[in-house]
């Protein structure tokens, strides 16, 4: 026992009245130890039976209807005080007078009225759980800065050990305190550190248990988190099971941050007097609701299908552990609570797991994809902008994604070389996964749209069917996180390729047109060979513009570039050599079925290029279209 307390309880220079349960026992001086007088231990037993019984016998919930009906903490706090003081001084007075009166009718006696304070402090525990739910919710405790900080506001102040000052203390700390649920905190801890240390534990506990439980356990329900089976997973619709996985998104910040934290604050400091209790008292209370919640993912990963556009759901739910994996650790730091957090882990190794399959399958669907109907107006294939929708969303997720991917490089059956990438990949400086996975999808996508370049039968079409599908791709890159995955040298290269299509369509498809105007507008010599020149260009112009007024350009970059180029080549061509022989041509007979254009005409041609429609093209299915007819 403490120097502190044995001193208070024995060597008090004052008299108290059975109110005041603060050194109430004589002084040794007062009494010898010769065989004919009671000893030490059965005075320090007798006076504490003689000041200690009326109070505890006062709310003894069986003897009267006063004690059944009303609350010790909340009728009388100083009482209440003086009820635990009394206590305490009945345990120590039997663990003093135990040594060789084990069978005394005093130690007996001492032991039906410690029986009967527990019972009250039992029913006192009750109560304050009972009555405080809304005071101690978990919202409530949760706010609170730290554990630390909890216990200095008030708990501190109870300790067993304090001496005459205590009540006064304890009361002004109460008064300072303005919130209920710090003093029910406080009161909960006081009755706690009182029945572990009289060897009830066990009875405290189970009632503690039981309520919080069933808070925390109403708390994951409510948030919309039931526990399913496999086959329930397998079975359900994927739009009920989104449903699910929505409502646990919304749930998991509010488990982690509000409920869980909440309780731990609470259990740690109710119990904090021993950490082997407050462990096992945490990890009853918890478990059953936190294993449903951290195990759902891994239940929906395992048993739903592995579609792509089913990944975002997972990658959400990945994110919803990752991002609170920090409070997860601190709050179930216990040894025993090591299997919630396992389940945790496990949830994200089947989150990536299901994701990198889901991946292999979209990689699967961009390579079967059958479509050989050329594009309307050679314009932008819908596997073009399904992909890139994709991967663009995707991107979003590139934290997550670099973490999925870390150890499974999608290109890593299917070598090519480095400058394929578009980006200088070195063992010095390797590429992230990621950046190389996304890549490589960009890459597959390529070659795809390469083989359906083919199918048009003006080659020239083909070659603007590219520049404008890579044009596509290019932009989502600039406008998405893909910019920050595949960088500049990626753009660069690509933009570059854009220009050498776009340059490969404008000599393919109007080079005749070009090659019909001479270099030297004034190197005609004849007059004869300036109609020939004219009427071969009108021929031509005439054909060509038929042939590539059909033809769309979505992007207006690249739109505007390629008109611009030309309007280099054929307009200003054609305005020149129009401008040295118009006025010959006028002297002639018939001249405007030679001169069909002037310059104006071409230009304004020229600059209606590129906006005709597009037809729809064809579709990249990443989902079987009686997906939502089946289970997900």
């Amino acid at each position: 026992m403490p120097r502190k307390g044995m001193r208070s309880l024995l060597f008090s220079p004052k008299m108290s009245t059975p109110s005041s349960p603060v050194s109430y026992f004589p002084s040794p001086s007062r009494f010898g130890f010769s065989p004919s007088r009671p000893s030490f231990s059965e005075s320090v037993m007798n006076r504490t039976l003689e000041m200690g019984e009326p109070i505890i016998m006062k709310w003894n919930p069986e003897s009267t209807t006063f004690a059944k009906v009303t609350s010790l903490f909340y009728d009388n706090r100083k009482e209440a005080i003086d009820f635990i003081k009394w206590v305490r001084n009945l345990q120590k007075a039997m663990k003093l007078f135990i040594t060789g009166n084990s069978n005394s009718e005093k130690l007996v006696r001492a032991q039906n009225l410690m029986q009967i304070a527990m019972k009250r402090l039992q029913k006192e525990f009750y109560q304050i759980l009972s009555m405080n739910r809304a005071h101690l919710d978990p919202e409530s405790v949760s706010t609170r800065s730290s554990i630390t900080s909890v216990r200095s506001s008030v708990s501190d102040f109870y300790d067993e050990e304090d001496d005459d000052d205590d009540i006064r203390i304890v009361n002004e700390c109460i008064t300072e305190v303005e919130d209920a649920s710090s003093i029910a905190m406080a009161d909960l801890k006081l009755i706690a550190d009182c029945m572990i240390s009289c060897g009830y534990a066990k009875e405290c506990l189970k009632i503690y248990t039981i309520i919080r439980k069933s808070i925390v356990d109403e708390g994951i329900f409510k948030l919309g988190v039931v526990k399913l089976s496999a086959s329930q997973v397998h079975k359900m619709d994927w739009n009920a099971l989104e449903l699910r996985i929505n409502h646990w998104l919304n749930a998991v910040r509010t488990a982690v941050k509000t409920l869980f934290a909440g309780e731990r604050i609470l259990c740690d400091h109710v119990f904090a007097s021993s950490d082997s209790i407050r462990e096992s008292c945490f990890n009853e209370i918890t478990k059953e609701g936190a294993m449903i919640l951290f195990g759902f993912p891994e239940n929906v990963a395992k048993n739903s299908k592995k579609l792509p556009d089913k990944v975002f759901r997972m990658l959400d739910m990945y994110t919803g552990i990752s991002n609170h994996w920090p409070e997860i650790d601190s709050i179930f730091s216990f040894d025993s609570s090591s299997s919630i957090k396992s389940q945790a882990l496990t949830s994200l190794v089947r989150l990536g797991e299901y994701t990198q399959t889901a991946l292999k399958v979209f990689e699967s669907a961009i390579l079967k994809d059958s479509s050989k109907s050329p594009v309307a107006g050679a314009g932008i294939h819908n596997l073009t902008i399904e992909v890139m929708n994709y991967l663009s969303n995707l991107s979003d997720y590139s934290n997550i994604l670099s973490d999925i991917l870390a150890d499974q490089p999608p290109q890593s059956n299917n070598p090519v070389p480095e400058s394929y990438f578009g980006f200088t990949d070195s063992d010095d400086s390797p590429a992230p996964p990621i950046t190389r996975h996304m890549a490589w999808l960009i890459l597959v996508l390529l070659c795809k749209l390469d083989v359906k370049a083919k199918y048009y039968k003006d080659v020239s079409l083909s070659y603007l069917f590219l520049a404008n599908n890579l044009q596509h791709i290019v932009v989502n890159v600039r406008t998405s996180n893909l910019k920050y995955l595949l960088g500049d040298e990626w753009l660069s290269k690509h933009d570059a390729k854009v220009q050498k299509f776009a340059a490969t369509y404008e000599r393919l498809g109007w080079s005749h047109v070009t090659n019909a105007l001479p270099e030297d507008p004034t190197a005609v010599s004849t007059l004869e060979q300036v109609k020939e020149i004219f009427r071969k260009f009108n021929s031509l112009f005439d054909q060509v513009y038929r042939k590539q007024s059909v033809c769309v350009v979505l992007d207006s970059r690249l739109r505007d570039d390629i008109k611009v180029r030309l309007a280099r080549k054929i307009f200003r061509g054609y305005q020149a050599f129009y401008n040295a022989h118009s006025a010959a041509m006028r002297k002639e007979r018939n001249s405007t079925a030679v001169v069909r254009f002037v310059p104006e005409d071409v230009g304004h041609r020229l600059s209606d290029l590129f906006f005709g429609t597009i037809d729809s093209g064809t579709y990249l299915s990443i989902e079987p279209s009686s997906s939502h007819s089946q289970g997900p």
